[in-house]
């Protein structure tokens, strides 16, 4: 496998916030690390959250972990499909729908009774409304968080969701343009929102600046979803390799710990999805206590100045990895 082939990601670098509790397991939903033989390690995963001069926040490790070990899995915080996987994939958790093995609810499908149960409250509010103007302007502009942030709506009225739920996570820079393109979608789903009949109280949070604020948030945080398949026992570092070779993009999802991890050309740690939305991180090589742990965020084996105009213009900065120092 080509040491810098690992890394094609949606997700842009998070910087200074107030630490959170990393044990907390509300809010990032992770599994303590397990060996590539699949077994589990009591506690919580051998990671720390931390502070870099450079790169704001970032992810440490509390021990010794070895290559191609699991560091943890995560749970994602809000989950979408692509307009184009919608009648191919489960609503809630992405894992690609086979045959008959499905559950179906008014026009959507998923692949268990639980997923099903677990996108009742959303769903009951999303079936009240008339999207078809909004997904239109998705459609023509080939936007995909919008869609994300209607969804996040719609669990807040709901009650799943709180509507500051990823204040935590930082937000992109817009362009005034984009902010313009923006407003125009929020009418769009203030409209139906309206029209669905909700009342003032149930969107009071649907302001311009909310609205804003989240698909800022959404799009520097949200990773494409990349299935690989397989199943836990099989080699790790092959299925990272399966998650960059492979063409598996279902839609996008927003974690809370794996959105912590800063981007390296060069990365000692991979994060990659097996059959569903819950991600999986993994060391690509042996990594010593108190060593950063980061990933790719992008395709690794381009060329230094396409790197580089990749990283500037669509994530906001210059990397300065020793990768990049060398001009490889």
């Amino acid at each position: 496998m080509p040491r810098f082939a690992l890394g094609r990601y949606s997700r842009y670098i998070s910087r200074l916030k107030p630490l959170p509790n990393l044990n907390n397991p509300l809010l990032f939903s992770s599994s303590a690390a397990s060996s590539q033989d699949g077994a589990s390690q009591a506690g919580p995963p051998p990671i720390r959250v931390g502070l870099t001069e450079s790169a704001g926040r970032a992810v440490f490790a509390t021990r010794r972990i070895g290559c191609g070990d699991l560091i943890h899995t995560a749970k994602p915080v809000l989950t979408c499909p692509s307009l184009l996987s919608l009648d191919s994939v489960c609503y809630l958790c992405l894992k690609k729908l086979m045959g008959s093995a499905k559950f179906q609810d008014r026009g959507v499908s998923y692949c268990s009774q639980e997923c099903q149960d677990n996108s009742k409250g959303f769903y009951d509010v999303e079936t009240r409304g008339d999207w078809s103007s909004f997904v239109d302007y998705c459609r023509t502009h080939n936007f995909k968080y919008p869609l994300m942030v209607k969804r996040l709506s719609c669990m807040v009225i709901s009650g799943a969701l709180s509507a500051d739920c990823l204040d935590i996570l930082q937000p992109a820079t817009l362009s005034s343009a984009m902010i313009s393109k923006i407003e125009d979608g929020y009418g769009l789903l203030w409209n139906a929102f309206r029209k669905a009949n909700f009342t003032e109280d149930d969107v009071a949070f649907l302001t311009k600046q909310w609205y804003t604020g989240i698909l800022a948030r959404i799009r520097i945080n949200a990773f494409r979803i990349d299935l690989v398949g397989g199943s836990c026992g099989e080699d790790l570092l092959s299925l990272a390799a399966a998650s960059v070779e492979g063409e598996g993009a279902v839609g996008h999802a927003v974690y809370m710990l794996p959105s912590f991890y800063n981007h390296d050309c060069d990365p000692n740690a991979h994060i990659f999805w097996l059959q569903n939305a819950d991600a999986r991180l993994m060391t690509l090589r042996d990594v010593e206590e108190g060593e950063e742990l980061r990933i790719c965020y992008i395709d690794a084996s381009m060329g230094y100045e396409a790197r580089q105009t990749l990283l500037s213009q669509g994530f906001g900065f210059c990397c300065n990895c020793l990768r990049c120092q060398s001009r490889d």
